[in-house]
C-alpha cells in the first residue's frame, strides 16, 4: 500500500514559511506567518470531514477529532501531535524541494555554484535511503521535514481514516502546535479539549527511530563585569570582561555538544555578547540523568564562585532556571504505549530503534501536565540546516505506522 498523499501534502507545505523567531519568544506565535500553515490546515481538515475542528485564533494552535467508528465506549483515544514552525537557525523563506529518484547513496551537491553538498560522511544515516527516492532542499533553505514531515504524515493518516470508514479505529485525536523550535510549543495547549488519553508526537528523524526519554534542561546566563579604562594607562586597573568570560569557559568540563553524544550530557555555550566593561554569556546546560542534571549546574555555579575569590565578588553572577524534565519518569509509568509503538512498527516491517533523545520534545512538558506523550520518528533528518533531506518512502512507511498504531489502541 502506498500513501503518496502524504507527499503530495509535505511538498505543499514546505513551501509556506513557517520560520519561528527567538526575538519574539514572549508572544504566541512568535511570528504571524505560521497561521498561514495553522489556516490552512485547519480549512484541510474541515474539508475532510473531520470533528471539533478548531483554529485558536489567538495562540495558533490547530485541533481536530476523527471520532470512533466502534461500538466499545473504553476504547483509548489517541491522539498525533506535530509542530508547525521550522528553525529561526536557517530560513525557511521561497524552500524549492527537489526529488532524488533511486538515489545512489553517494554524496549529494545541493548547490555546485556555492559548493554546498550533503556529504555521507556528516550523515551515515543516507546509506539506508540508497535506492530509495529522497526530498532535498537547493542549498539556500533548510527544508521543513522538521517537523512538516510529521504534519504531513498526521494529515495523511486523518484523510485514510476519514475516506475509509471500514478501517475500525477508537476516537484520534489531532493537534498542530507553533513555536516548538523556540520552547513555547505547548505553552497554550489545551489538553483537556485535546481529549486525548495519551498521544505521540510525529516529530523524530530517520525511520525507526522512537523516544520515551531526553534531557533535563536548563538555561544560565553568566554576567561578567569588567572594568574599561584607557588601554594605555591599563596595568593593573583594567579587567578585560571578555578575556574574564573564556576563563570562565575554559574553567568548565569540556564536555560541550560536539564532544558528546548518546546519554552524555553537555555545556553549551549559546550566544555571547559584551564588551570589555561587561559580557553577558547565555548557556544550556543538559543531561538525561537527573542527578548528573543537578550536579552540572551545581559545577556552573561554582565556577563563578570560584572566580569571584580570585577576582573579587560580583565579577561573575549566574542565574540559572529549568526549561524542561527527562519525560521518562513519567512515561515509563505506562510503557505500554511506547510498547504499542513499537508493535506498530514491527507490523510494518520496521524494525523500532529505541533512543534518547538528545534535545528537547513538546512531548516532555506534555507528560509533566498529564498527557503522556513519547515521540516517533517522521522519516526526515539534517534538521536545521540547508542540508536537510526527506526519504518518501519512509514517509509512506511511516504513515502506515500511525494507522498500525491507531489499530493496536483499538484492540485494547
Amino acid at each position: 500500500m502506498t500513501y503518496s498523499k502524504v507527499i503530495e501534502n509535505f511538498l505543499r507545505y514546505v513551501k509556506i514559511d513557517t520560520q519561528s523567531s527567538e526575538e519574539s519568544s514572549d508572544k504566541v506565535p512568535s511570528t504571524e506567518k505560521q497561521r498561514n500553515l495553522a489556516k490552512l490546515l485547519y480549512q484541510e481538515l474541515t474539508d475532510l470531514g473531520a470533528e471539533n475542528v478548531r483554529y485558536d485564533e489567538e495562540h495558533g494552535y490547530v485541533y481536530a477529532v476523527i471520532p470512533s467508528n466502534m461500538d466499545q465506549d473504553k476504547v483509548p483515544a489517541v491522539g498525533f501531535i506535530a509542530h508547525m514552525d521550522t528553525s529561526p537557525a536557517v530560513s525557511g523563506e521561497n524552500v524549492n524541494p527537489r526529488v532524488i529518484e533511486n538515489y545512489d547513496g553517494k554524496d549529494i551537491i545541493l548547490n555546485q555554484e556555492a559548493n554546498i553538498v550533503t556529504c555521507v560522511s556528516d550523515f551515515p544515516m543516507l546509506k539506508s535511503c540508497r535506492g530509495k527516492s529522497l526530498i532535498v532542499t537547493d542549498g539556500s533553505t533548510l527544508l521543513g521535514g522538521d517537523d512538516k514531515a510529521g504534519v504531513a504524515e498526521i494529515m495523511a493518516m486523518a484523510e485514510y481514516l476519514l475516506t475509509h470508514p471500514e478501517v475500525k479505529h477508537g476516537k484520534v485525536c489531532v493537534g498542530f502546535t507553533p513555536d516548538e523550535e523556540v520552547g513555547n510549543g505547548v505553552e497554550y495547549f489545551d489538553i483537556k479539549g485535546f481529549g486525548a488519553d495519551y498521544a505521540y508526537t510525529v516529530d523524530g528523524g530517520m525511520l525507526g527511530d522512537m523516544s520515551y526519554e531526553c534531557f533535563n534542561a536548563a538555561g544560565a546566563v553568566l554576567t561578567v563585569t569588567g572594568k574599561s579604562v584607557h588601554p594605555g594607562y591599563a596595568k593593573n586597573v583594567m579587567r578585560n570582561a571578555i578575556k574574564l568570560a573564556y576563563e570562565f569557559q575554559r574553567a568548565l568540563p569540556d564536555e560541550c555538544p560536539e564532544n558528546t553524544e548518546g546519554y552524555e550530557g553537555f555545556y553549551h555555550v549559546d550566544h555571547m555578547k559584551g564588551n570589555v566593561e561587561e559580557v553577558v554569556a547565555e548557556y544550556i546546560i543538559r543531561d538525561h540523568d537527573k542527578a548528573k542534571f543537578e550536579e552540572r549546574k551545581a559545577v556552573f555555579a561554582k565556577t563563578a564562585e570560584n572566580l569571584n575569590k580570585k577576582y573579587g565578588e560580583g565579577t561573575f553572577h549566574v542565574t540559572i532556571s529549568d526549561s524542561y524534565s527527562n519525560m521518562r519518569e513519567m512515561i515509563e509509568q505506562k510503557m505500554y504505549i511506547v510498547d504499542n509503538a513499537a508493535e506498530a512498527m514491527r507490523q510494518a516491517g520496521v524494525e523500532p530503534v529505541i533512543s534518547a533523545i538528545r534535545g528537547g520534545t513538546d512531548g516532555a512538558r506534555l507528560s509533566f501536565d498529564g498527557l503522556l506523550c513519547p515521540n516517533i520518528c517522521t522519516g526526515s533528518e539534517g534538521h536545521h540546516g540547508r542540508n536537510e533531506f526527506a526519504c518518501i518512502e519512509d514517509m509512506e512507511k511511516i504513515v502506515e505506522i500511525l494507522l498500525n498504531l491507531i489499530g493496536i489502541t483499538a484492540k485494547q
